[in-house]
């Protein structure tokens, strides 16, 4: 434990060092548009769907956050804008994937403090 928590502290220090986290840092305006991009059910979706696979056709990511390929393909493009997915195309197939892990990171932060919120048991903080 102490291990996850000196690593945890690191981490935090050298993002201070590198990002600004400044409350007047020129970066909390890209911040609030990185959050404003993942404000939709169906984004946050596709990147937890995309954050436990290499990469996804568009048809695949339909089918696993229950979309029509047309609505999955235009969350896409907006992703893909933010920088937050990249594509390979395989012959008339275009596949997704994460640019890095920093969007899952957010989600997956999310979603744990949605669990405090509804009072559920944290899934973070039960033990096996």
């Amino acid at each position: 434990m102490a291990g996850i928590a000196i690593t945890y502290y690191l981490r935090m220090h050298v993002d201070k060092q590198v990002c600004g986290l400044d409350p007047e840092s020129e970066y909390v305006e890209l911040a609030v548009e990185v959050f404003a991009m993942l404000a939709d059910a169906t984004r946050v979706k596709i990147v937890l769907a995309l954050r436990n696979a290499e990469e996804m056709s568009v048809n695949h990511l339909a089918d696993v956050v229950d979309k029509s390929p047309a609505a999955v393909s235009q969350h896409l493009a907006k992703l893909r804008l933010a920088r937050m997915v990249s594509t390979r195309r395989e012959g008339t197939t275009v596949f997704y994937r994460l640019t890095d892990e920093h969007a899952s990171e957010l989600v997956i932060d999310a979603v744990k403090q949605a669990e405090h919120v509804v009072g559920a048991a944290p899934h973070h903080r039960t033990r096996a």
